[in-house]
């Protein structure tokens, strides 16, 4: 990776920084875990792990303030002058407290500015920022006080809070009770109220430069699909193949343009590197609606980068995803076009009610599958257990399974869960 300027990503989950090898110019701070240990294992000159003593997994903030990164910046720093170039520091998302632990370690912040990341990806603030093309992307929507909210009798529809994850606050409205129900819960909470589209929903992750908008492989969302989830709008993963049997050449376009048009906007406001969208295609009329702005490195990048690189060794030519984005981000040119898939997907198993906990013979069953299989030591609610990744894809239309996909589920069935009743 060939950069004006040593890089150190840092990110409680290792995953989130593998969209390129570790390398002299190249170092991941993160915490140790057994799949961490693997990587390092493979860099051990580049990769530095944190222990957390037997407690939670430190979150970006706190592995900005430790030791160990200021000793790394420190030993950089240190180095003679035809050896070293300046440190920056890249994170998976910007915060407020993110930047301001990163300011005290003297060295660059890549990312956008947090307050543009909070300013696009706040679904109130958004409403602002998008004007014009929030009224021609968006679902019919408004922003309201929830005890403001009426029951018309006419459509479901969708109540979101100002933040969410994954479909965390994401709610569906289909009756009186279940407004009566959100309301004497949050009566002063305020909320943006969209109608309910239904279809299948996709997103596509875009690099912004200063003179370019680079758009990547458009995937099929998958969402809410057991086991994998309790949650009816939590995604569970990204399937590349299904995208493009689901999509026609008139909707591909539509999507370059909401793309190009939302990423225009980001330009001129400063914003550099990946973005994301969320998109639903509506079941009923076959229109293009915007659904979400993730106004930071999507959790998808790692594995599309991983699948351009498979298509590079095999002669395709041009920049990963990943590539683009560090690129941007250091501001360097890019006069090449993004690498080009056929397919692949992944689907992630995340804590449920009845799944804390996976043990090791799920991880060895599906590895003997052919499946790439990263782990997640967290315990939180709908939090990410397990990372199971196809160069093939795993759906055979929207909201259904392919061969594949079943004998993952089943796979996930079968294995010896940590199970409270």
């Amino acid at each position: 990776m060939n950069t004006n300027t040593t890089i150190i990503y840092i990110t409680r989950e290792i995953e989130r920084a593998l969209g390129t090898v570790p390398s002299e110019h190249y170092y991941i701070i993160s915490n140790k875990t057994r799949y961490g240990e693997t990587i390092k294992a493979q860099y051990p000159d580049f990769v530095i792990l944190i222990d957390s003593q037997g407690k939670d997994l430190l979150g970006t903030t706190d592995l900005l303030g430790h030791t160990s990164t200021k000793e790394l910046i420190s030993k950089l720093d240190s180095l003679p002058p035809d050896q070293k170039s300046p440190v920056s520091i890249l994170v998976f998302k910007n915060t407020i407290r993110v930047e301001t632990s990163a300011k005290l370690l003297n060295s660059t912040l890549l990312n956008p500015t947090a307050l543009l990341s909070e300013r696009v990806e706040n679904k109130i603030s958004q409403l602002r920022w998008l004007g014009t093309l929030g009224t021609k992307y968006l679902p019919p929507h408004a922003a309201k006080v929830v005890k403001m909210i009426t029951w018309k009798g006419e459509n479901p529809f969708i109540i979101q809070w100002n933040h969410g994850h994954t479909g965390d606050g994401t709610m569906l409205i289909k009756t009186v009770d279940d407004l009566r129900a959100v309301q004497e819960k949050f009566p002063e909470r305020i909320a943006r109220i969209s109608a309910f589209v239904n279809g299948p929903s996709f997103t596509v992750n875009v690099v912004v430069t200063a003179s370019r908008i680079l758009i990547g492989n458009i995937s099929y969302q998958i969402t809410g699909m057991q086991p994998f989830t309790d949650g009816t709008f939590s995604t569970v993963g990204n399937d590349w193949s299904l995208a493009k049997k689901l999509l026609s050449p008139e909707d591909m376009k539509a999507v370059e343009i909401m793309a190009n048009e939302i990423g225009n906007k980001l330009q001129t406001d400063g914003w550099r590197g990946l973005y994301g969208i969320d998109f639903i295609k509506y079941e009923k009329t076959g229109k293009i609606f915007l659904i979400e702005i993730n106004a930071r490195q999507p959790a998808s990048t790692t594995f599309e980068s991983a699948l351009q690189e498979k298509a590079r060794e095999k002669g395709a030519r041009g920049l990963t995803i990943f590539e683009a984005h560090i690129r941007a981000l250091c501001g360097l040119p890019i006069d090449q076009d993004m690498i080009q898939i056929e397919g692949g997907a992944q689907v992630i198993q995340r804590v449920t009610k009845n799944v804390q906990e996976i043990f090791d013979d799920i991880s060895t069953s599906l590895q003997k599958l052919n499946y790439k299989v990263v782990a997640y030591q967290n315990t939180g609610y709908n939090a990410d257990l397990l990372r199971i990744q196809s160069d093939q894809g795993i759906m055979e239309d929207h909201g259904s399974f392919n061969t594949s996909g079943r004998e993952i589920a089943e796979a996930i069935k079968s294995a010896h869960f940590k199970i409270e009743i």
